[in-house]
């Protein structure tokens, strides 16, 4: 058997579960009936985000709670031209996001800026020229 190429759900380690679902929630993201007490889900394009307590997804995956900094992952955000960019990024940053990188031309030809979502997770948000969104939003890559 081999190994499924995709990605089904990003789950986030949150440190007050409202306050992140709320903060999601702001950006006009529709939470999923099958969210519970301990864990929010959104329905994105082709996946889904989960958002669960820090310390019960740690013990979940059997690590510390207490790991911080940088993890080398982003979750990104690619748009549809530099204009939506500016105009997401300003979004999130009105309902609470922290602006980490304005968005600005990258070196690949791209467009790109990060902010941190209310417990630090890193959203770069994007448009690349070479990997154009399909009409479902999706990205999708040259085999």
């Amino acid at each position: 058997m081999a190994v499924p190429q995709r990605l089904t759900m990003v789950t986030l380690g949150v440190a007050d579960l409202a306050r992140s679902t709320a903060f999601y929630e702001s950006l006009g993201w529709t939470r999923s009936s099958a969210s519970q007490d301990t864990v929010t889900f959104f329905s994105m394009q082709g996946s889904a985000l989960g958002l669960f307590g820090r310390d019960a997804l740690a013990d979940d995956a059997g690590v510390d709670s207490q790991g911080s900094g940088f993890r080398a992952v982003t979750v990104a955000l690619n748009c549809d031209s530099r204009d939506e960019v500016d105009a997401v990024f300003a979004e999130w940053v009105a309902a609470g996001a922290e602006p980490v990188k304005q968005p600005e031309p990258v070196f690949w030809g791209g467009y790109s800026s990060y902010v941190a979502d209310p417990d630090g997770h890193l959203w770069e948000i994007a448009h690349n020229p070479y990997a154009p969104n399909d009409e479902s939003g999706r990205m999708p890559l040259p085999d």
